[in-house]
């Protein structure tokens, strides 16, 4: 997951969830009353406040030793924060639904998640790459096709 923070000047701060340490990781699980870092991981692709924030607050407590999750805020974090997935994860997700599609023999279930995945993606070309890297390509051509 790559959380972004837009500064109050305009300034993109990225965070990745692979850069954190294990022992950041366990302070975002405990900050967040003792959630697994699965639940944490799920709340960031919902867009969860909190969870954007611990993973932020993590990040600083790099700089700044002494800052307690409590008195860490964000202003405007509706516009300010965003969690997106990476290419890792679109491939993962895919991954599971070509053994999903080919269990059944169809590419439905991966032509419904594009969409959410383009939505989701930090960058959407990823999501083009990813698909192509399974052998699903056709998926993109089909559904540039019937935009037409």
């Amino acid at each position: 997951m790559i959380v972004t923070y837009t500064q109050a000047d305009g300034t993109v701060e990225q965070i990745s969830t692979d850069d954190l340490s294990a022992i950041e990781s366990a302070d975002i699980e405990g900050a967040m009353g003792g959630t697994a870092w699965r639940d944490v991981e799920d709340r960031l692709r919902a867009q969860d406040p909190t969870a954007m924030r611990a993973v932020l607050w993590a990040v600083r407590k790099r700089s700044e030793p002494g800052l307690h999750f409590g008195d860490f805020d964000v202003p405007g974090w509706r516009r300010r924060l965003k969690a997106r997935i990476d290419r890792p994860e679109i491939d993962d997700v895919l991954e599971n639904l070509l053994a999903e599609a080919l269990a059944a023999s169809e590419d439905s279930a991966i032509d419904a998640m594009v969409p959410h995945l383009r939505k989701l993606a930090h960058d959407q070309g990823d999501v083009t790459a990813a698909l192509e890297a399974v052998g699903k390509g056709h998926l993109v051509k089909a559904r540039a096709d019937s935009a037409d």
